[in-house]
């Protein structure tokens, strides 16, 4: 199963030969010396588990271990794999699934969701089971646009530091059915005194929806003695979509503390409402959090990434709703009272919202080490703001953008926000000069059909006449989001750079293309209640490749203190997507995160290859690679449990809407 960066055919380039008559010599050598017990792994050094999503409530993705090393990593062998078997390829009745879970390792077990939405716990040394807890999901459909998944599970130790009882240490999971489900860490059991029998409807106040519709995938957030939670709300379906509302629920009784329905303020542009609006339902077509949430234990903060208010590519009839949109919000985690929100898309309309965990630093030469937070964006800006004010620690211009073509009730913002430190880090105009083929015959394709569509940059409106979106709705930057080291102040990102078109169509003439409002048929969405339609496609060559040079996707490494990129590569091969010997390193689409170890190593799946890579943080040379039964577009975690144990690194490979499904979970770790 693991692939060493030895592999020359894997490699796929003569520059890692240097590489290879290293590790032959190291290998060499250790069977030489073998005798004498000399071995590549260092047992000093500190031991960490993986408690949160984000590795802490912060979302660093960042681990202290230095076991495994760029010097030693080409020893790292998989050490055990754990297949859970809840596989679904999609089928007239049940949807596909989707195996991204980002386990987390606490108190010495490992637990992790699959997109049935069972909970799994395991040894995390062995990978053996110790319980398992089925929910019985109800809602197992084919129906709706996205496949089954569930991101993680949230931790809760207890009040105590000693075990005295049933459900004194819990994990909280979001499934599907929308309910938010506590159990017992220790037997998987539910925590009956919690909600209902150990559940607690997600449905009340939020209006009439199908189930696909409205529903967490990211994991429910523990800060104090609240579990908050969010929930993905379907994209471009209908203006009164259902409410995008945060909430807030004792950790012990599931009782609700507080909701955040993000509506507009008194004294803004929109109608004043605040709290469950009325007779408890919340306002339709608000901003959802659907991406992964923060939290500052100290501060008692949550921080919420929200996306946009509903539907996504027509504002002309929100009456106040984007106030919220496309923003990070700070909520005071005791009462859900907005304390801050940063807004990074005014009126979005191109499906910009803001997808990824806000991640909280510190660093001496970041903005005089305030406490910050780094958000990254689908447009490819990195956000640095104030922890405490959500003030920008370093000047955000707000510049012109594209105001030509806006369709007649559409209100365009006329500037946007740019952020100068770092500025941003993804290409932001597709012209005719811009297109990239294999061959003469699709670089003309490719050519004609860019030419065909409106192109005036990034922000460019939504049109009649059909425009070009670049970066697509896919980012930049996804659920993914950053890890960043804080011993060397770099901030890691993937993103992807595949560019999009999208037409409005008028509401008479789109319904004859899809009269019964079907869900995303041929690229069409429906935003039922407004004037138009929607068709929106990617922007791919007669070929089936995207329409622009590569790399289609790419990781990069920015220097935190100086604001600039430091490395940038491409991420991914063409392997699995086309056939040998057509396995080129142009990058690909990718989704899932990366983790950032402090000996010096970034380990990232999320491509459409099946591979999980570890890169060197400071040069960004790829210097090992795993080959996997699946794609892993998951984040990977990595841990170690005790002074004479070893460094795991641990990936979901479960594949994605672009791969086969899968449920692998596989631990990688030096020779004992």
């Amino acid at each position: 199963m693991g692939f060493r960066r030895s592999d020359a055919k894997v490699a796929g380039t003569l520059a890692s030969l240097p590489r290879i008559a290293v590790g032959i010599a190291l290998a060499l050598g250790l069977l030489i010396v073998g005798c004498e017990g000399l071995s590549p792994r260092d047992d000093s050094g500190p031991v960490s588990e993986w408690r949160e999503y984000g590795a802490n409530k912060g979302g660093l993705k960042y681990s202290p271990l230095t076991q495994i090393t760029p010097a030693n990593i080409d020893f790292l062998t998989p050490a055990w794999e754990y297949r859970h078997g809840d596989i679904s390829q999609g089928s007239a009745s049940e949807a596909k699934t989707s195996f991204l879970a980002t386990p987390i390792v606490a108190d010495g077990t490992l637990f992790f969701c699959t997109g049935f939405s069972r909970v799994i716990a395991l040894d995390p040394e062995t990978g053996e089971e110790r319980w398992t807890f089925d929910p019985e999901l109800r809602t197992r459909s084919s129906k709706g646009p996205y496949p089954l998944s569930c991101r993680g599970v949230a931790y809760w130790g207890g009040f105590k530091d000693a075990d005295s009882g049933l459900c004194d240490r819990r994990v909280y999971l979001g499934t599907r059915d929308s309910e938010l489900i506590a159990l017992d860490a220790k037997s998987g059991e539910l925590c009956r005194d919690f909600g209902e029998g150990g559940r607690v409807s997600l449905r009340e106040g939020i209006g009439e929806a199908p189930p696909w519709e409205y529903y967490p995938t990211s994991p429910p957030i523990v800060v104090r003695d609240t579990v908050v939670v969010g929930a993905l709300v379907a994209d471009q379906l209908r203006l009164d979509a259902p409410s995008g509302v945060v909430r807030a629920f004792d950790l012990e009784t599931g009782a609700l503390r507080w909701a955040w329905d993000p509506v507009p303020p008194k004294g803004s542009d929109g109608p004043s409402a605040s709290g469950a609006g009325f007779d408890g339902v919340f306002r339709p077509g608000t901003p959802n959090v659907w991406a992964p949430m923060s939290g500052d234990e100290e501060r008692g903060i949550v921080f919420v990434p929200t996306g946009n208010p509903s539907p996504d590519s027509y504002g002309g009839l929100r009456n106040g709703n984007d106030y919220y949109g496309s923003s990070t919000v700070a909520l005071d985690a005791e009462t859900g009272r907005v304390i801050w929100h940063y807004q990074f898309v005014h009126n979005d309309l191109w499906d910009y919202d803001t997808p990824a965990q806000p991640a909280l630093f510190e660093l001496p030469g970041v903005g005089s080490g305030r406490p910050a937070l780094a958000q990254a964006t689908k447009m490819g800006h990195i956000f640095l703001l104030d922890r405490e004010t959500g003030e920008p620690l370093y000047p955000v211009e707000e510049r012109p953008v594209p105001q030509a073509g806006a369709v007649p009730g559409e209100k365009l913002s006329p500037t946007q926000p740019f952020p100068t430190h770092p500025p941003p880090i993804h290409d932001d105009r597709l012209d005719v000069d811009d297109a990239w083929g294999f061959t003469p015959i699709d670089e003309g394709f490719c050519r004609d059909l860019i030419a065909s569509f409106r192109s005036e940059g990034i922000f460019t409106p939504p049109s009649l006449e059909g425009s070009l979106q670049y970066p697509g709705s896919a980012g930049g930057a996804n659920w993914g989001g950053v890890s960043i080291d804080p011993s060397r102040g770099l901030l890691f990102v993937n993103q992807n750079h595949l560019p999009m078109a999208q037409k409005l169509i008028p509401r008479a003439e789109f319904d004859k293309l899809d009269p019964d409002a079907a869900v995303y048929p041929d690229e069409l969405y429906p935003m039922a209640g407004t004037p138009y339609g929607l068709k929106r496609v990617s922007l791919l060559s007669n070929f089936g490749a995207p329409c622009i040079r590569p790399p289609w996707g790419s990781l990069t490494a920015i220097d935190l203190v100086a604001g600039k990129v430091v490395w940038s590569v491409p991420l991914g091969t063409t392997r699995d997507q086309a056939p040998f010997p057509l396995w080129l390193g142009l990058g690909t689409p990718n989704a899932g995160g990366s983790l950032a170890t402090a000996s010096g190593l970034v380990f990232i799946g999320a491509t459409t290859d099946k591979f999980i890579r570890a890169f060197a943080s400071g040069s960004g040379e790829e210097v090992w690679r795993a080959r996997l039964p699946y794609t892993a577009n998951a984040t990977p975690i990595t841990y170690r449990l005790s002074r004479n144990g070893r460094q795991f690194v641990v990936i979901a490979a479960g594949g994605h809407g672009w791969s086969e499904s899968g449920d692998a979970l596989i631990a990688y770790a030096l020779p004992e």
